[in-house]
């Protein structure tokens, strides 16, 4: 909408869609939860399976739930306002965003009017996650490869070599938005955790994407995959910033709301999606090591259970294996984001290492 008012800079239209962010979810926040509340759309601690967990969290249980869906709102109102709506990087992250939300609900509601589920089956949500990745990917494929020199392949950092992927690149998308749209949900157990992990997250990606969309950085200067069109997303990274920073305003512990499967699993393939734009999906095990480490922590947890009957955390994921550890939540969650903003910049660095 104001793009075209604004439509050669692209730093005031980026600041523009954090602050609308930040903004949108400040200031419908309030409403939303007394909204949530009124509903009694809460949290369920009995669906956790430790009963140690349950006790932990037991204060919990009257906090409302799936307030992604105004962090989601955030994004997408900022986006509509600020971004190029005809930009094919733009189209896709909105489609992710908004399907993922919608398998995110689902699951949500599932979880919490059914007594006995503890949301929709994993299959489902893996299959449901894989079509939206799918479509994500072959909407990438066909729309950018024929002027994007670098459309098809997988940039790898430091030694700056790129594989072309071929029409590998749909299934290598499909992948990525699965694994991280399930990363960020695995993360979203403590007040403030996964929202703040991804708020840091953003803004490193808002850098990346900047980056990609400039030839005259990317060709001359810092060596990385020029991508035509990619530095709109830096307004879509940026809205995603400033609807974190609004969603933990209410979301730091004690937290009023928490963003549920609505939120998280959106949100975690909308990371995937400006990674893979970006040309920058290696990084993700950098800028995302939080989120790795939450889904690998759970799979060694399931591995070594099921081979040896023996359990390698207290319990996984791993931040709730400090929680066992009687360290105090908040504690747990500032030093996750320290970990998260030092990697981000590690991350930065990159850029010019090799």
């Amino acid at each position: 909408m104001f793009s075209s008012f604004f439509a050669s800079d692209l730093t005031l239209r980026s600041a523009l869609a954090a602050i609308t962010g930040f903004l949108a979810c400040l200031l419908a926040g309030p409403a939303v939860i007394r909204f949530l509340t009124r509903l009694k759309i809460r949290e369920r601690a009995d669906k956790k399976d430790s009963a140690v967990l349950v006790e932990m969290h037991k204060g919990k249980v009257l906090t409302p739930t799936m307030g992604g869906a105004f962090v989601l709102g955030a994004i997408l109102l900022a986006t509509v306002l600020f971004a190029k709506l005809d930009n094919p990087y733009v189209l896709v992250a909105m489609a992710v965003t908004v399907a993922l939300g919608g398998a995110g609900f689902l699951d949500d509601w599932v979880k919490l009017t059914s007594p006995t589920k503890h949301g929709i089956s994993g299959r489902l949500k893996l299959a449901l996650q894989g079509v939206v990745g799918l479509g994500a990917g072959a909407a990438l494929y066909w729309a950018t490869r024929e002027h994007t020199p670098h459309a098809t392949n997988l940039f790898i950092p430091v030694v700056r070599e790129n594989v072309d992927l071929g029409i590998w690149f749909i299934p290598f998308v499909a992948v990525v938005i699965t694994a991280s749209s399930n990363s960020v949900n695995l993360t979203d157990g403590l007040d403030g955790l996964a929202i703040g992990c991804l708020t840091v997250a953003s803004l490193a990606y808002a850098v990346f994407t900047y980056i990609a969309g400039r030839s005259d950085w990317t060709l001359k200067y810092l060596h990385v995959p020029y991508v035509p069109g990619c530095g709109e997303l830096t307004i879509v990274t940026l809205a995603m910033a400033g609807a974190g920073l609004g969603f933990l305003w209410y979301n730091g512990y004690p937290a009023q709301v928490f963003m549920g499967n609505t939120g998280s699993l959106p949100l975690g393939g909308l990371l995937g999606v400006v990674a893979i734009c970006a040309k920058q999906e290696l990084l993700l095990f950098v800028v995302g090591f939080i989120f790795v480490a939450e889904a690998l922590s759970v799979l060694i947890q399931v591995v070594s259970f099921k081979t040896t009957g023996k359990r390698v955390f207290r319990c996984a994921p791993i931040h709730h294996h400090f929680q066992f550890m009687e360290i105090p939540e908040s504690k747990i969650t500032v030093r996750f984001w320290i970990v998260s903003a030092l990697l981000a910049v590690a991350s930065l660095a990159t850029l010019k290492v090799g």
